[in-house]
């Protein structure tokens, strides 16, 4: 919410800008013109584009794997490459040690969310865990 505001407060400033642009510029050189006044709100909607960009990050994870989408890309990752969840005190945002030694973070699990970055660890902990227990092997029918 805090992004969706700052974003609008954003273009409305910029727009505020680009209607005080007219007339001579301060040395006299030059007049400000329309094309002036549309580049300021059209910098304001682009500047609010990248505030909203912070927006994006989600994780979402199911008995298979999990999709994580940051701030810029994302990874959809079974499992079996996880080799833990991991969220370290004094870490600022969750990630994922993966089997080749990489980690991949997971900005939608920040530190600054307390209680619900907490409780999205420990549901990835148990589906992580559930996903690399022993699957049970199915009995075979008498006389096959």
């Amino acid at each position: 919410m805090v992004c969706w505001a700052l974003a609008a407060v954003t273009v409305v400033f910029f727009s505020g800008i680009a209607t005080a642009l007219h007339g001579s510029t301060g040395d006299g050189r030059g007049v400000f013109q329309r094309g002036d006044q549309l580049a300021m709100i059209g910098l304001g909607v682009l500047i609010a584009a990248g505030i909203l960009l912070f927006t994006r990050p989600a994780a979402v994870a199911d008995e298979r794997g999990i999709r994580i989408r940051n701030v810029v890309g994302g990874y959809d990752l079974p499992w079996s490459v996880v080799r833990a969840v991991c969220f370290d005190r004094g870490a600022s945002w969750a990630s994922l040690e993966l089997v080749n030694d990489d980690t991949v973070t997971i900005l939608a699990l920040q530190s600054v969310d307390r209680e619900y970055a907490v409780a999205g660890v420990r549901a990835l902990r148990a589906l992580h865990a559930a996903s690399s227990a022993p699957q049970p092997v199915p009995e075979s029918a008498p006389g096959s």
